[in-house]
């Protein structure tokens, strides 16, 4: 006997190695490799400013409705989540973290969680066939240029939501506003509609019923945008 087996279990052992490794993988959509492009000093500094870790101020809202209003998101959208984080303080946690960073960012909540859907799949170690880390699927390179060259910090919940969202912001400003190109760098297939309609429609999947906060309502002690 001999321990290499046929071109189909060894395919059934890569196919289980990818699972195990937890891949960026969903819905068909693979993580893509970010390209590292130079950056001015800058942009560079800007970015560190925003990735800087810090513990996050709490929310802060214009009005009472508002407040409402964000716990009815948190509420909704923490029960689309429960199958895939079935605790409930760890789905609540990352929610808050989600909705903080995305406001921080000036992005959509729904936006980010869609993308995360589609890069890791809400594994918070994935690692990608081209090395990305994470719920963002963020590309180490990025720890070296504007954060302290700790790679393995991206697996760290909020650093790694903040990175992926400053990133995106970065890009979308980039891109003059255009979130289709935006998001086809942020998966390094730019121009190709593969991942941003992914995402769109993964999207779509996270969208309530018009009881988002308003715009009044953003995170507290930050500046949206890069």
């Amino acid at each position: 006997m001999t321990a290499s087996g046929g071109p189909l279990q060894r395919s059934a052992l890569v196919a289980g190695l990818v699972t195990l490794l937890g891949l960026g993988l969903s819905s068909g959509a693979k993580a893509g490799a970010q390209l590292e492009e130079p950056l001015a000093d800058k942009v560079r500094s800007a970015l560190a400013a925003s990735v800087a870790d810090s513990a996050p101020p709490r929310p802060s809202f214009a009005s009472i409705e508002d407040r409402l209003a964000y716990l009815r998101w948190l509420g909704a959208t923490s029960e689309k989540l429960k199958k895939r984080k079935s605790e409930h303080a760890v789905r609540v946690e990352f929610l808050e973290a989600v909705w903080y960073e995305s406001k921080r960012a000036g992005l959509e909540p729904e936006l980010v969680l869609g993308l995360i859907q589609v890069e890791s799949g809400f594994r918070k170690y994935a690692i990608s066939v081209a090395g990305a880390r994470g719920y963002m699927q963020v590309m180490p390179f990025w720890a070296r240029s504007i954060g302290t060259g700790d790679a393995s910090r991206l697996f760290h919940m909020q650093t790694n939501l903040r990175f992926g969202c400053v990133i995106l912001r970065h890009y979308l400003d980039i891109e003059k506003g255009d979130l289709f190109l935006a998001l086809g760098r942020y998966n390094g297939s730019r121009g190709r509609g593969e991942y941003p309609n992914a995402v769109f429609a993964n999207r779509r999947q996270w969208l309530g019923d018009g009881t988002l906060p308003a715009a009044s309502a953003v995170a507290s002690g930050a500046q949206q945008g890069t």
